[in-house]
């Protein structure tokens, strides 16, 4: 076992390390299939070597090729470091600055086993989000392979406030000399000319090793494990029940829905805290058995006469539940209908899907004509019967979920690209008259959180680098008081979302969330997230926070997302699929103070399909750190108002006249909206 200062000290080369290979106790992501011919998987192993000597290559050279056919990827397993991987104090990591250890503590979190989905592979979630390099499962990645990691941590050790890490998606191409304000790690993931930003290009190009699916959050190194998408969850649990169900009391009432890997795993204790019966399917046992471990999944049954007993049995009781199904959501959906045709009982009231349909083929949708087993034996054999028999059993799943809609059951995508992966694979979700980000079934964004993100609410969230429990603790009080502060005096919509939010930090250490890293998360507005961030440092200042705090987001917010699929898809001015808001929100926040940012191509529904971006913040106790949080907080929210705005919407119409009242510096160009419908009928009548 080594310890942080061998890690950080470079590419162990005299000797090498013993080569483990891959460690059969920990999970590991599906076998790739890039289809290289023999001339690019010469290049994929050249590139490969170019991390190393020339006295190493004829020992690599040949190790690095096996692992390409055996694996479809080149990870260097060889290089994999013998150490306990979690997120040590920021104290412990041998560096010149905090601005460097926080970025290392976030990257070390990241990679955790608690946290991460396939470590071995540097696949955080998603099926194939890479920290440092992957998506052909499109898996979200924080390296492409060990040798990155380990640079990547040699220059963190060596950075001054005067040098800035580039990365190119997982490569290090190394430090630069900056100015102190600027950010110390700039981060590109998948940035690829438009034309060729296509699936099967991505496949040779991670295979190749020059370009990795970063998803959102693993691939900036701010990933905190399911929790974040617990809260976000429950939120869209609770608005959805006000919404379809006219209700806040979700008592009795049954979600439906599937996955309980990286991100999905949070559902089931999201379904718990909302008070509602949550039913998830989950094809692997891994998972399911992990989350019901961590007390996060109350019940597990294999026996769908047993699952449909125990819905029937908390529906009457309205006892809140966490039921996880180990078999094929196809199945499960299949077998409410069943029922609702045998007994006229609809078991059912919501229903979503968190598959990881932006990766269909290659792990993250398994059809339900096979076990696992031979699903992950044919994706590699028969790639192309594999995806047949994907379309048939998407089709499949659809028809069953459009019986139970019609029978009074509400549905929505949860920005997983299900209704776009159905209606490529022929499944009957178009919507009539419907435009080009519309299906018959809404986005969670389109019916929920696209109105909560045009008040400026969105998911905002911090790391105590002290890794104290008692940290947590304190910073959570700080931000629930900054919030009941804020609330007097806004809107009543606002007001809800405090209001469910400050319940959600008050009732979160109890919900024993917390994996890897000491985080918290909440949605707030532009100015609860600049009042708690302040708050925060001071808290630093005086001592009470005992080590520095990171601040960052969820790329899936207000402003870090173009994604005509997910967060814009309530956008209807034609600018869905534009990306300058993203685009925009990374450069602002780099030159308004972010510690690090980042920017990926894919996220949420794949890629080639979305542009989003994201960022890390060290609260130190410092002037110059509030100073940049207040800036920098600012424009991070407002950019995206601004921009909801212009497109429409009347909550961030709203919204952004209050932000220029608040802010005398802010002038945000304001929409002349078509009032007669009539001015346009007359113009175009010729």
């Amino acid at each position: 076992m080594s310890n942080l200062k061998d890690l950080c000290s470079g590419l162990p080369l005299n000797p090498l390390p013993p080569n483990q290979g891959r460690d059969p106790d920990v999970p590991h992501a599906p076998i790739r299939t890039p289809n290289l011919t023999r001339e690019e998987e010469r290049l994929a192993v050249r590139n490969a070597l170019r991390y190393f000597p020339l006295s190493h290559h004829n020992t690599l050279a040949s190790e690095f090729a096996q692992e390409l056919r055996q694996y479809g990827h080149i990870y260097m397993y060889r290089f994999c470091p013998p150490i306990h991987m979690r997120a040590y104090p920021i104290d412990q990591y041998p560096c010149r600055t905090h601005q460097a250890a926080c970025i290392m503590v976030m990257i070390m979190n990241n990679l955790d086993p608690a946290v991460a989905q396939f470590p071995q592979e540097l696949v955080t979630y998603g099926g194939n989000g890479q920290v440092f390099s992957n998506w052909a499962q499109v898996s979200t990645q924080v390296f492409s392979n060990w040798a990155q990691f380990r640079l990547v941590m040699h220059y963190l050790s060596e950075m001054t406030e005067e040098q800035t890490l580039v990365m190119y998606s997982g490569h290090p191409a190394g430090l630069f000399p900056s100015l102190p304000s600027s950010p110390r790690a700039i981060i590109t993931n998948g940035m690829v000319i438009p034309n060729y930003s296509s699936r099967e290009q991505y496949e040779k190009m991670f295979a190749l090793g020059v370009s990795m699916y970063g998803q959102m959050t693993a691939g900036s190194y701010c990933y905190i494990g399911p929790q974040g998408i617990v809260h976000g969850t429950m939120l869209t649990v609770l608005n959805a029940g006000r919404r379809y169900l006219g209700s806040d009391d979700l008592g009795g009432r049954v979600l439906v829905t599937s996955g309980l890997g990286g991100m999905s795993g949070a559902q089931a204790k999201a379904a718990v805290i909302a008070g509602c019966v949550g039913v998830i399917a989950e094809v692997d046992e891994t998972p399911l058995r992990k989350r019901h471990e961590q007390g996060w999944l109350m019940e597990v049954t294999s026996d769908i006469e047993h699952c449909i007993q125990r819905i029937r049995e908390a529906k009457i009781s309205k006892t809140p539940l966490s039921l996880g199904y180990h078999g094929n959501v196809v199945d499960l959906w299949e077998r409410l209908v069943l029922e609702y045709e045998k007994t006229g009982e609809l078991l059912v009231d919501l229903g979503s899907d968190q598959t990881s349909l932006h990766n269909p083929f290659s792990g993250g949708y398994y059809p339900v004509q096979l076990s696992l087993h031979q699903a992950n034996q044919l994706m590699a054999t028969d790639p192309a019967h594999f995806r047949t028999l994907v379309h048939e059993s998407l089709c499949r799943q659809v028809a069953a979920i459009n019986k139970l809609s019609e029978a009074g059951m509400f549905f929505w995508d949860y920005g997983n690209a299900f209704l776009l992966e159905a209606q490529r694979a022929g499944a009957a979700v178009q919507k009539e008259g419907g435009g080009a980000t519309e299906f018959r079934y809404p986005s969670y964004v389109q019916h929920i959180m696209g109105d909560i993100f045009s008040l400026g609410f969105g998911p905002f969230r911090w790391v105590c680098t002290s890794g104290d429990p008692r940290d947590l603790a304190l910073t959570d009080d700080i931000a629930s008081s900054v919030l009941e502060e804020i609330s007097a005096n806004v809107t009543e919509n606002v007001r809800q979302q405090y209001h469910d939010n400050i319940r959600w930090i008050r009732e979160a250490g109890k919900h024993n969330m917390v994996v890897g890293s000491q985080a918290r998360i909440l949605y707030s507005d532009q100015r609860g997230r600049v009042c708690i961030a302040l708050a925060i440092n001071k808290a630093v200042a005086d001592g009470r926070v005992l080590a520095p705090v990171v601040i960052s987001r969820d790329h899936h917010d207000v402003s870090g997302t173009d994604s005509p699929f997910r967060e814009t898809s309530n956008v209807y001015d034609g600018s869905a699929f534009c990306a300058d808001m993203a685009v925009q929100n990374f450069v602002g926040d780099a030159f308004r103070g972010a510690t690090w940012v980042s920017l990926h191509n894919g996220g949420g529904v794949g890629w080639g399909e979305v542009i989003n971006g994201g960022f890390g913040l060290l609260l130190d106790g410092t002037e110059e750190a509030a100073k940049r949080a207040s800036l920098m907080l600012n424009w991070d929210v407002s950019n995206g108002v601004a921009r909801r705005c212009w497109s429409g919407n009347s909550n961030a119409y709203d919204t952004i006249q209050r932000t220029m009242k608040d802010q005398g510096q802010l002038r945000v160009t304001m929409p002349y909206h078509v009032q007669d419908e009539r001015v346009l009928d007359r113009a175009l009548q010729g």
